[in-house]
């Protein structure tokens, strides 16, 4: 990246309804009885780092044991457990997790089974487009069942999916989040099925739908570059262009695909996944320590911003976690991203003047430069961070251990160092920006500099604020969407180190969430002000798949 001219710049409750969802230990849906499942062969199981991180993080979350025996740890290091405490650790691990995912889940089937999206406050659900629904709640939902122990509920969804499930809808769907969630959730779901089946075998049903799906997508790669179309009509396998963008893809959209289709080729044999998904991600090879945001659709990369947060963040996240999910024999992966988390090291982080706390900045061009170069390029620094980038501190603390392979710090070099160092400052400062009237973090926060303009010095906090809080209207910054990043990192961290102080800041977010999103007649809403001046809680009425896929299940 050109380090030319650098500037620091400012970017200047509804009606309760009358049903409501009882505690687990009495919540009984009222849905019709399931056939048993019926097993059948699948594919050879890969080992487990061929899955998905996210469901890696679910298994050992449950049963630390997993993870130690996979990263080649112990347990006994873990620091020993005291009895003075409001809470019992292992009750968070074996009890109240899965109180709540029934809590969260029961709601959903009572009002809104099968359809993509649930708005818990309006008891009602919704689908991604008029044609029908494709398994996003459910699907990405299944796997957590299982990793739980939730048999019953886990044969309800089996047989929706196994029933009711078609991917033959109209209208448009993104490519990026229908890989991850629903692909990603039928494939993770596959590889944990034998452990409910009779003959040990995964389900065949899970396999079967992974690959008409895996089918369907396909078809949005069909470009002169090879880079996916940001959206797709699944019944017409047709790929479509972005209409905000036109001809534009993001950097995540491109290069946060390749773990399903990778898995999708090694369970079927059929090499055509994989190589689709390769291709794509050849594009940004050359261009991995500096990646701008868009990517033009016939490969040459846009001028853009240079960030970690939406559309920007998966890409970095993939790179390690191909890495290891090949076994690290695909040295190519761990080579961008070492070359990426030292240019971020070099040109994004920054430090507030005050308290020293570390944030990724981002950058934008501005004038300087002739279209299609970046030789002469003014670079405008913002001091703004998304809750998104909060993935980062956990993700570079397994990177510095080679994910877990190495947790002797004494033996670590100088970028491994680096990398923890930046890695638990990172989780510090995600913690920090909890410190609002819900203890919960908003979309965006925004960060104090030197060079701050006089309206920022003379009415934000010496540290980071919300842009837009003096407005009339709730700023969208200050939204709580139910996101798993940070509980995410803290999962990591507490299993790289068995430092006990993650665990309780893990404990403290999952109380916000239950204080200030559990909707009391069933499921968990977003927040629409985390920190509103009055302190009153406004719900957005939406429960993203996320909040029982990677919030309940990874507390640490």
């Amino acid at each position: 990246m050109t380090k030319k001219r650098v500037q620091q710049s400012q970017t200047p409750k509804p009606e309760e309804p009358e049903k409501s969802v009882p505690e687990p230990s009495s919540a009984t849906p009222q849905v019709p009885p399931v056939p048993s499942d019926e097993a059948g062969r699948g594919p050879k199981l890969l080992l487990l780092y061929s899955l998905p991180l996210f469901v890696c993080l679910g298994i050992t979350y449950l049963a630390p044991g997993t993870l130690s025996a996979f990263l080649g740890t112990n347990t006994g290091g873990s620091p020993a457990r005291s009895s003075s405490r409001a809470f019992n650790p292992n009750a968070i691990v074996a009890d109240i997790p899965k109180q709540k995912q029934v809590y969260a889940w029961h709601a959903y089937e009572r009002d809104a089974f099968g359809q993509d999206e649930y708005h818990p406050v309006s008891q009602k659900g919704s689908n991604l487009s008029d044609s029908g629904g494709i398994g996003y709640m459910i699907v990405d939902s299944i796997d957590t069942m299982m990793i739980m122990g939730l048999d019953e509920e886990y044969k309800r969804a089996r047989n929706w999916i196994a029933t009711k499930l078609s991917f033959e809808r109209e209208g448009r769907h993104s490519t990026f989040e229908t890989t991850i969630r629903v692909l990603g959730g039928l494939l993770s779901a596959h590889h944990l099925s034998s452990s409910h089946s009779q003959t040990g075998e995964p389900d065949p049903v899970f396999l079967q739908k992974a690959v008409d799906l895996g089918d369907r997508l396909l078809s949005a790669f069909e470009t002169p570059s090879g880079l996916p179309l940001p959206m797709i009509n699944l019944a017409t396998k047709e790929g479509i262009p972005d209409p905000d963008n036109p001809g534009l893809v993001s950097t995540a959209e491109v290069s946060t695909l390749q773990l399903e289709l990778k898995y999708l080729s090694e369970l079927t044999g059929d090499e055509t996944y994989w190589r689709t998904g390769e291709k794509a991600r050849a594009v940004t090879l050359a261009r991995a320590a500096k990646s701008p945001m868009l990517i033009f659709r016939h490969g040459h990369f846009v001028l853009s911003e240079i960030r970690l947060g939406s559309r920007g963040d998966s890409y970095y996240e993939y790179l390690l976690k191909q890495y290891l999910q090949t076994g690290r024999t695909e040295p190519a992966f761990k080579d961008m991203y070492d070359s990426a988390m030292a240019s971020i090291q070099e040109n994004l982080v920054q430090t507030t003047p005050s308290s020293r706390f570390v944030y990724t900045s981002e950058l934008q061009p501005f004038g300087g430069y002739e279209a299609g170069s970046e030789e002469n390029v003014n670079w405008r620094r913002v001091p703004k961070q998304d809750h998104l980038v909060c993935f980062l501190g956990g993700s570079l603390m397994l990177g510095a251990t080679d994910g877990g392979n190495q947790l002797d710090r004494s033996l670590f070099g100088v970028n491994e160092k680096a990398d923890w160092k930046l890695g638990e400052e990172l989780i510090k400062t995600c913690m920090e920006t909890h410190k609002t009237k819900t203890g919960l973090a908003p979309e965006i926060a925004m960060f104090r500099t030197p060079n701050d303009p006089d309206w920022v010095v003379q009415n934000a906090p010496s540290d980071w604020y919300i842009k837009g809080l003096k407005g009339h209207k709730p700023p969208l910054d200050a939204r709580y969407i139910l996101r798993p990043e940070t509980v995410e990192s803290l999962f990591i961290a507490y299993r790289l180190t068995g430092d006990q102080k993650y665990r309780n800041w893990g404990w403290q977010i999952f109380q916000a969430i239950e204080k200030h999103c559990k909707v009391p007649t069933g499921g968990y809403s977003g927040v629409v002000h985390v920190d509103a001046p009055t302190g009153e809680v406004e719900l957005d009425d939406r429960m993203e798949t996320f909040m029982m896929v990677s919030v309940i299940d990874t507390v640490p």
